[in-house]
């Protein structure tokens, strides 16, 4: 499906980051996490929002703080960029806009990058993050895990995590065009090269060596939400573009925390490209979407 208007952009600038990409195959790893932190070029400044640095768990982050929010209510937030890539600073605006939907703070967290830091060192950063959040008197009830891309993944896999550990579950996982399978199966990956203008095929296989590192299994529960056991898991929404490379995906995730009895949605929009919240404020198909996700995160 064809898309015009502010949609344009983001297809336009992944077609500009894969030509580039492309172009040169040995990109120094530091002039790729400079390219993805142009994520935040479609994303249309949030009015009446408030930006705070802080440290949370000893993990840096930057918070989203609308005015007149509820500021007690919290999304834990875990940017995409394949594990390697992505910060605060390119989600910055995208987080401004989810705190203002859902009329909530929004902490964008700087967890720690692969290659430098394989698996589980994210998930540890996002676990001992949400554990500060509980320490500093936020109720469980209140706090709520969210990403992007890879993000979703680390948000899954936190909240197995928690399970595991014996620490109250967050309110809600929330997922934006999840990556949860680092096997590389699902069939859309493949299919999609006409409509999905980002998701580098051929690069998949590295980006999960750098997380994976010399140690972790690709069917390890925490690295591959695929293998999970999503028995009692938090109330669930997933967000995905319909000829995106990641589309099946989210389905998988979908259907397998559906089967285990987890109250999941899953909201596949047409014609939208990877992470499309980030047309926030400059795509009518990006603000929908954020108000169907404050219609269920209220509900």
């Amino acid at each position: 499906m064809a898309v015009d208007g502010g949609a344009r952009f983001l297809e336009d600038l992944y077609k500009d980051w894969s030509a580039r990409m492309a172009a040169e195959p040995a990109l120094p790893l530091s002039a790729v996490r400079a390219l993805f932190d142009e994520w935040q070029k479609p994303t249309m400044e949030a009015e009446d929002v408030s930006y705070h640095n802080d440290t949370v768990g000893g993990v840096d982050g930057l918070w989203a703080l609308p005015i007149g929010a509820d500021l007690n209510k919290v999304l834990l937030y875990a940017h995409g960029g394949g594990f390697m890539a992505g910060s605060s600073s390119s989600h910055r605006k995208l987080g401004g806009h989810l705190a203002k939907a859902l009329n909530i703070s929004v902490l964008l967290l700087d967890y720690r990058l692969a290659p430098e830091h394989p698996f589980p060192a994210q998930m540890d950063d996002m676990t001992a993050a949400y554990r500060a959040l509980l320490e500093a008197g936020h109720a469980p009830e209140n706090l709520s895990l969210g990403g992007d891309s890879a993000g979703s993944s680390l948000a899954i896999s936190t909240a197995l995590n928690l399970r595991d550990l014996g620490l109250p579950a967050p309110k809600s996982v929330i997922c934006f065009s999840p990556w949860v399978d680092i096997e590389l199966k699902s069939p859309s990956l493949w299919t999609s090269r006409e409509t999905d203008h980002l998701v580098p095929r051929p690069s998949g296989p590295e980006l999960v060596a750098m997380f994976l590192g010399e140690n972790a299994q690709s069917d390890n529960p925490l690295a591959n939400p695929l293998y999970a056991d999503f028995t009692g898991f938090p109330r669930l929404y997933i967000n995905v573009g319909s000829g995106e490379a990641l589309l099946d995906d989210a389905i998988r995730l979908h259907d397998r925390a559906t089967a285990a009895g987890v109250d999941s949605t899953i909201s596949s929009v047409a014609g939208m490209q990877h992470v499309f919240p980030v047309l926030a404020g400059r795509a009518a198909e990006a603000d929908n979407e954020l108000n169907r996700l404050a219609t269920w995160f209220n509900s």
